[in-house]
């Protein structure tokens, strides 16, 4: 097991995925990892954000209504509630983005220490009149460029912006799964050359099929998009972004001096950075094995243990 495993206090698994799983992801750009989340604790965050949607459908659409630190509506729609601004907004929420595995499955494929850039979730459902073509487009797009983004270490891909995104709901063929232009990740080629390869071979676009409490870890370096929901489902997905610890916090909140206050000595780094560029460096082999302890969304963040 890495020497790196408990940094700081902050216990979690390293590496947090078996060689098969990280091969995947070098190959592809994404993979998906199941049963991160029991269903109980799947439950547990949407309730939450249903409630959160219900407050934020009876304010302002303009947000005026809201705290710096309260969640916000980047759409709210009838068919689509997209909230921001989420690590304050309950308990279980502030122990998900900090739940152990998926901060070491980000910081694996950083290859060092994390942050929390940002901290968002979708319940949306099929567009009302929406008609569907067989082949359909799909705004794809990436958060980071490959030179800037990437780098290499012990023959394996690194990105500095990483992201995990839990399906809270069983996503089948036509629930809306995220949809990837797989390999995408190593390339620097424009937006446009990458999506018309993609669009003139099909098999290039990879789409999300997975039960709920399952995570897709991805790069930011790769080319990826909304699918379209064409059954009557609800689709609900929880995103985390991480970066290098230097990076800024960017999704639009801002915590309360209260709420920093709490956080404990081993997780100021994850929620609040570093003003430097020590970075904790954090590196596996292809073949190191997979570190086998259960963690649950209760091993997180403090509220959840109180």
């Amino acid at each position: 097991m890495n020497a790196a495993t408990n940094n700081g206090g902050f216990d979690r698994p390293f590496p947090a995925l078996t060689p098969a799983q990280r091969y995947h992801l070098e190959i592809f750009g994404y993979v998906i990892i199941e049963d991160t989340l029991s269903r109980d604790e799947c439950g547990q965050i949407l309730d939450a954000l249903k409630n959160i949607r219900s407050v934020l459908r009876g304010q302002a659409r303009d947000g005026s209504e809201r705290a710096p630190h309260e969640p916000f509506a980047l759409i709210n729609q009838p068919h689509h509630m997209y909230m921001g601004s989420l690590l304050e907004a309950d308990p279980c929420l502030t122990a998900f983005v900090s739940h152990p595995r998926l901060v070491s499955m980000a910081e694996e494929i950083m290859g060092g220490e994390a942050r929390i850039l940002e901290y968002n979730a979708h319940i949306n459902s099929r567009i009302p009149g929406e008609t569907f073509d067989d082949e359909p487009t799909y705004g794809l797009h990436r958060g980071v460029d490959v030179p800037f983004g990437s780098h290499e270490k012990n023959g394996l891909f690194h990105c500095s912006f990483v992201k995990t995104l839990t399906m809270l709901t069983d996503l089948g063929p036509d629930d809306g799964g995220t949809v990837v232009i797989a390999g995408s990740h190593k390339l620097d080629l424009s937006d446009a050359e990458m999506i018309a390869c993609a669009y003139a071979d099909r098999s290039l676009i990879h789409q999300v099929i997975a039960p709920a409490g399952s995570t897709l870890l991805f790069t930011e370096t790769l080319m990826h998009a909304t699918g379209q929901i064409r059954s009557d489902n609800e689709r609900a997905i929880i995103i985390a972004g991480y970066g290098a610890t230097m990076f800024p916090y960017w999704d639009g909140g801002e915590m309360q001096e209260s709420f920093k206050a709490q956080i404990p000595p081993e997780f100021r780094t994850l929620f609040l950075g570093k003003e430097h560029w020590t970075r904790g460096p954090r590196y596996r082999t292809l073949q190191e094995p997979a570190d086998a302890r259960t963690f649950t969304l209760a091993d997180g963040y403090w509220p959840a243990k109180n």
